[in-house]
């Protein structure tokens, strides 16, 4: 098994610098670096096979449609889904929430029923929820956030009223960085007959979801974020559900039968991929979990357990500072760090430490509701992935503390 120092050298970008400096990449969040074996996956399904997959007998396309079906059953093991159809593959975490809500949503909401999403979303498990309750006649119900950044799971049960059908929570909030007791939350919305969709963005990054044992509904994720080719997704959708809802969008792989009156559909999961999809970059996500998995090995748990606690200590020391996600167990955080201090500005921080090579994300981090939950514009996020040191966690700290002396 390689060490922390090791693997670092198969991510390229990490070598690189930035205004003649080391790039410090904690913007991980929002996108992971790409390691050569992802990036060799793409060039080889783009140089090599490249074809469209499903449509044809010649062999350059069944080539193809083969690494494309095998990202497929590299998911369902991953995640431990009961059976690779369950696995839809999308543009992204976006596109598979928006599936749901369109498809989902179209079936199964009606006037007067009720859709509680979390306090903490993101805007891409927000908005979609929103649209379908005007659409729909239906309303959006809040889960609450503490001041602590937990969710208010004490006064989910009052929410759930029969006219509740589906509650949507991320497992892990990209600006507070707690885990939420999503397992627990599923328990009490079945209970209540309401289903569960759970935005795995940051949780299939650092963890590793069983989706049986959560027993959620639905579970998306992108590509991107966990070391695959942007432009990929994942939806996990229980069979009971694909079988149950409507298409999301027509055209190509998703038919069975066309006539000029009407149309049958296929079988999920390709009922639900319709047209062409993104043949090069699907496939890489076999080598992008791979080395998920390499980098959930005790040495780099290790590591990272090292850093947070590094990180909270120092931040705790430094004057005007306020954490945002600071749960009282620590083990209910990840590596992510948000947080303003009194007399600077977010982003006025943020520039100022990219000139000294470390890569952070300033403003709203796409959480609007959040930001005014907390009384704030925005914040500054720190946010770090397995292959983070903690040689760059103490240049993190040093260099805020230097950009904090030049702005007051």
């Amino acid at each position: 098994m390689e060490s922390v120092n090791e693997i670092r050298s198969r991510f390229p970008q990490l070598s690189e610098k930035v205004y003649g400096k080391p790039l410090v990449y904690l913007d991980n969040a929002a996108t992971a670096l790409r390691p050569l074996s992802v990036v060799k996956k793409w060039e080889e399904m783009s140089l090599v096979h490249n074809a469209n997959v499903f449509r044809a007998v010649y062999r350059t396309s069944v080539e193809a449609t083969e690494a494309f079906e095998a990202a497929r059953e590299a998911v369902a093991r991953h995640i431990n889904a009961a059976d690779s159809a369950e696995i839809v593959f999308t543009s992204g975490d976006t596109a598979a929430i928006n599936l749901v809500a369109g498809s989902f949503g179209e079936e199964f909401i009606k006037e007067g029923d009720e859709i509680i999403v979390s306090e903490a979303e993101h805007h891409s498990n927000l908005v979609p929820w929103q649209i379908l309750c005007r659409r729909k006649g239906a309303k959006l119900v809040k889960l609450p956030v503490a001041d602590d950044g937990t969710l208010r799971t004490d006064l989910l049960p009052g929410l759930l009223t029969p006219a509740a059908k589906l509650l949507c929570v991320a497992d892990i909030s990209n600006v507070l960085g707690i885990i939420n007791p999503v397992k627990e939350i599923v328990r009490i919305c079945h209970a209540a007959d309401c289903a569960v969709l759970v935005d795995g963005a940051q949780g299939i990054v650092h963890s590793r979801p069983d989706v049986q044992e959560l027993d959620c509904d639905f579970y998306t994720f992108s590509g991107h974020k966990v070391y695959a080719a942007t432009g990929t997704g994942v939806l996990y959708a229980k069979r009971k559900w694909l079988d149950a809802m409507p298409p999301y969008m027509a055209g190509g792989e998703m038919i069975d039968t066309v006539s000029w009156e009407s149309s049958t559909y296929a079988k999920a999961p390709h009922k639900f991929e319709a047209g062409t999809p993104n043949v090069a970059a699907v496939p890489t996500l076999v080598p992008a979990l791979e080395i998920a998995e390499e980098m959930s090995a005790p040495e780099f748990s290790a590591n990272s357990l090292a850093i947070k606690e590094y990180i909270l200590e120092s931040l705790s020391s430094v004057e005007g500072l306020q954490l945002f996600g600071n749960p009282a167990d620590a083990g209910d955080k990840i590596n992510l760090f948000s947080f303003v201090v009194r007399g600077a500005h977010h982003e006025d921080l943020a520039l100022l430490m990219d000139k000294m090579g470390v890569a952070l994300r300033s403003g709203q981090m796409c959480a609007e509701p959040l930001m005014g939950r907390f009384g704030v514009t925005g914040m500054l996020r720190a946010s770090f992935a397995p292959y983070n040191t903690m040689q760059e966690a103490e240049y993190f700290i040093e260099s805020l503390q230097r950009a904090l002396r030049m702005l007051r």
